[in-house]
């Protein structure tokens, strides 16, 4: 068996009430982590808390609105206080604004960087400052998206945003590797997760799907893989990444011209 370096390790995961979040609370506590579920959703958050206990694993519940700076830091004090360190920080919250960029509003534009953004700073510099504080290393995780690599209409915000994410994500990974904290971010493309499910038709999913070199969607399990590969000692020289898990998609070149 691989030692992924996890048993005993305190993390805290951002968005864990569903989707991707939920996922990589589950596989993170099955590798013998002990997770802190932080979720805007008290019933999604205490749903997934209850199952990491029900299979053995320590939970705790972590009640926070990400977009105030005080109930983020406020959020890293309590994980540290219930499970007396932070080793690991995931943050997977993210939603788009989504219209031409000729068309979007102000509210649009700064909703994006509230929502994609902004809290990845909160939680990163708080989370860093205590890791700092220990002194043990530790590995900050978030989730980027291949729109702030590639560009797609109506993903103006949403892009800039992203690619503001991946931006800071190496900024922090130089400033913090002297203290041995691993930085990175995950970009995936189209996954199908419980919101994707929500405001995309069936059809719109199956255009999506062809254009994939794998021909499919993700599943949030498989995004989630790739957290725990970051979050653990098997990437322990990575860091500053923006890992792309897109199917293939960002590796084709979309003219596909034949003799």
């Amino acid at each position: 068996m691989i030692d992924m370096g996890l048993q005993g390790k305190a993390v805290l995961i951002a968005g864990a009430g569903r989707g991707i979040g939920e996922a990589s609370a589950r596989l993170l506590a099955a590798a013998g982590a002990r997770v802190a579920c932080l979720d805007s959703d008290a019933g999604r958050r205490d749903a997934v808390v209850e199952a990491l206990r029900h299979a053995g694993s320590e939970a705790v519940p972590i009640e926070c609105d990400v977009r105030h700076r005080d109930e983020v830091e406020r959020a890293v004090a309590r994980t540290v206080e219930a499970l007396g360190s932070l080793d690991a920080c995931v943050d997977v919250i993210g939603e788009a604004r989504w219209g031409r960029v000729l068309e979007l509003s102000d509210q649009d534009w700064d909703d994006s960087f509230t929502l994609v953004l902004r809290h990845v700073f909160y939680l990163a510099r708080a989370a860093g400052r205590q890791m700092l504080a220990q002194g043990t290393g530790g590995s900050i995780v978030s989730i980027a998206s291949v729109s702030g690599i590639s560009s797609a209409p109506l993903h103006g915000a949403y892009g800039a945003a992203k690619a503001g994410l991946i931006a800071l994500t190496r900024t922090l990974a130089v400033e913090l590797a002297g203290a041995a904290i691993r930085v990175n971010s995950v970009a995936p493309g189209a996954v199908r997760t419980p919101r994707l499910m929500a405001i995309t038709s069936e059809e719109r999913r199956a255009e999506s799907a062809r254009a994939i070199p794998l021909g499919r969607l993700a599943e949030p399990e498989e995004i989630a893989r790739v957290v725990l590969f970051l979050a653990s000692n098997l990437s322990s020289y990575v860091t500053g990444q923006a890992i792309v898990a897109d199917g293939g998609a960002t590796a084709q070149f979309p003219l596909s011209l034949r003799a």
